[in-house]
């Protein structure tokens, strides 16, 4: 990735907090993570954002981002705190500049596998778990859990880490 792709997606996850939420400190409960499947590559994200007692939190995380075959279906599950209040799957570019499409999965719904790693256009992009907002908590902002793809073979440029977020 190069160092302006870096910024742009350091900028753009740090400018989610319209998208997304918060974490509770002073409990120190663990945020939620969400579990990604694709072919054999298992990967737990950890959120940028988290709201929980109507506080909201950022935190410092690196987005994985995994090199995918193409046709390959991609598999999301979310704990039930946040299947429960419904999410949706944003679909971003390679620099999380620009919001390019959105699936909503319904309330109660933990695991969304409707997706493959060709489904998107561009070679390289982000998807983002982005959890409902509670209009009442946080200033209405909810949980964002980021992942980076590169489909093989198609001219992507490749990397294995993305810089930390928020």
């Amino acid at each position: 990735m190069s160092t302006a792709r870096g910024a742009a997606a350091v900028a753009l996850l740090g400018g989610l907090a319209v998208l997304s939420g918060c974490g509770d400190r002073a409990t120190g409960d663990p945020v939620p993570t969400v579990a990604v499947e694709v072919g054999p590559q298992q990967v737990t994200l950890d959120p940028t954002q988290w709201c929980r007692d109507g506080e909201g939190e950022r935190y410092q995380v690196t987005a994985p981002i995994l090199e995918v075959s193409p046709d390959t279906p991609v598999t999301l599950e979310v704990p039930d705190e946040v299947a429960d209040d419904g999410w949706s799957v944003q679909v971003f570019d390679e620099q999380l500049e620009e919001q390019i499409g959105e699936v909503d999965v319904d309330a109660g719904q933990a695991v969304f596998d409707g997706i493959s790693t060709s489904d998107v256009v561009p070679p390289t992009y982000y998807l983002v778990v982005v959890q409902r907002a509670d209009p009442d908590a946080c200033e209405g902002l909810s949980g964002a859990w980021p992942v980076g793809f590169i489909r093989a073979g198609e001219g992507a440029t490749t990397t294995t880490e993305a810089p930390p977020a928020g």
